[in-house]
């Protein structure tokens, strides 16, 4: 079956090889300079010198549509699309199942060995992926402890929070077995990719916006100094007794500061200033932070690791069931 299967969908497999390399070696060359770099503005005295601020502008531009990590977020869905959902829509579509089984195995034993096979090698493919990744992204991580503003990126930032340890191997995973159980639901190749990619993000987006940041609870501080490596999830203003002001309540406020922070000179208030932070809490208001410490981090990871587990048995289960009982 080990062969069978491969030969069926070599190219494919083939295909995920070429452009993990691709993905991979680019990954690795761009990362060898933005270490370089990280070094070479870490070493730069004096720190406010034209050279340092020039280094660290180099640094900061660096890397290009890699630095925010949306773009290394659609792998994932791609082998949902392409590996995943052909993968039983086109026997079915074909009608070619109906051979297969007559080759001294069953159904069972031909949709296991289809799914776990490939299901083991494109989660050991994205398990590699993500050691690079994490590899890739370190020095962003580590300059965010700088005072020097090099960067705004922590390990929790949501873009970038999927692409390493446990969560883009479990992703990946994931979207290959949507994949499959829409192949087998739709029976067509076209339509199982187009409702593998629309189920795929559906369910990313659903997870980024409303259930990641809840895995555990979050801390809440009224402090204005909130750590720099801490994901924010919720900042608000309130009064001394906890009632939340709105932003326009809060401009009204602000316009009877002095000009620099009332915005006399142009511009209006600026809510972002520290020193429209300073004179509102002279006034007696507070601002509310919710948020998660970078230290979670792993604690976020085995969680998201194993529900996507979870979920991705179900959805090979419920594709091998299906085929035991509505192949025909």
């Amino acid at each position: 079956m080990a062969w069978v299967t491969w030969r069926q969908h070599r190219t494919a497999l083939i295909g995920l090889c070429a452009a993990v390399v691709a993905i991979a070696t680019y990954t690795w060359i761009l990362g060898a300079q933005l270490h370089q770099s990280y070094a070479l503005v870490l070493a730069c005295r004096p720190i406010g010198s034209a050279a340092c601020l020039q280094l660290t502008g180099g640094f900061n531009d660096f890397g290009g549509f890699l630095t925010n990590g949306w773009m290394l977020q659609l792998p994932p869905a791609l082998i949902g699309a392409f590996v995943g959902a052909p993968l039983l829509a086109r026997e079915m579509e074909t009608g070619t199942y109906r051979y297969a089984w007559t080759q001294g195995f069953g159904r069972r034993r031909w949709t296991l060995a289809k799914l776990v096979g490939l299901a083991v090698v494109v989660t050991a493919v994205a398990g590699a992926m993500s050691v690079l990744f994490s590899w890739y992204y370190q020095p962003y991580f580590d300059a965010v402890n700088q005072t020097r503003g090099l960067s705004e990126l922590t390990s929790l930032s949501p873009s970038l929070f999927d692409l390493r340890g446990l969560a883009f191997a479990g992703w990946t995973l994931v979207a290959f077995a949507i994949g499959s159980l829409a192949g087998m639901l739709i029976r067509r190749v076209v339509p199982a990719i187009v409702a593998t990619m629309v189920a795929y993000a559906g369910l990313a987006t659903a997870t980024g916006v409303w259930l990641q940041d809840h895995y555990v609870a979050p801390l809440v501080t009224k402090s204005l100094n909130v750590p720099r490596t801490v994901w924010i999830v919720n900042q608000h203003w309130a009064t001394k007794a906890g009632q939340t002001v709105s932003q326009s309540a809060l401009f009204q406020v602000l316009r009877k500061a002095p000009a620099l922070v009332s915005g006399k000179l142009g511009g209006g208030p600026n809510l972002h200033s520290l020193a429209a932070w300073q004179y509102l809490v002279k006034r007696g208001y507070v601002q509310v932070t919710s948020y998660q410490p970078a230290d979670r981090f792993w604690t976020f990871q085995w969680i998201e690791g194993v529900w996507l587990l979870a979920l991705s048995a179900a959805l090979i289960s419920m594709s091998v069931w299906l085929v035991r009982r509505r192949a025909v």
